[in-house]
């Protein structure tokens, strides 16, 4: 008997764990990260070759929510390049 996984439980938001950003349930990949290596040119094999804990449908998954949701995490991942760029100034400042 083969068991029915309902996607709407595949991708979960928990305060406290990834910044409360949407993850791969039972993990701690974003969803952001999924897109960042996404939009770099991996495709889906590529990702999961990569990250082999994860499954085909996980990256799926998160790659239907990303575009579901995508001026969302397109903002986040816009505030994260950000955050490194300020971060790599001020370590090259000697800040850091």
């Amino acid at each position: 008997m083969t068991t029915t996984i309902d996607i709407g439980t595949m991708i979960v938001s928990t305060p406290g764990t990834c910044g409360g950003r949407p993850r791969i349930a039972g993990t701690r990949m974003s969803v952001q990260n999924i897109a960042i290596d996404y939009k770099a040119g991996m495709s889906p094999k590529e990702i999961v070759s990569e990250f082999p804990h994860l499954t085909l449908a996980q990256v799926y998954a998160a790659l239907a929510y990303y575009h579901a949701n995508k001026d969302r995490i397109e903002a986040d991942i816009a505030e994260y390049y950000a955050e490194c760029d300020r971060l790599s100034s001020e370590w090259k400042a000697g800040k850091l």
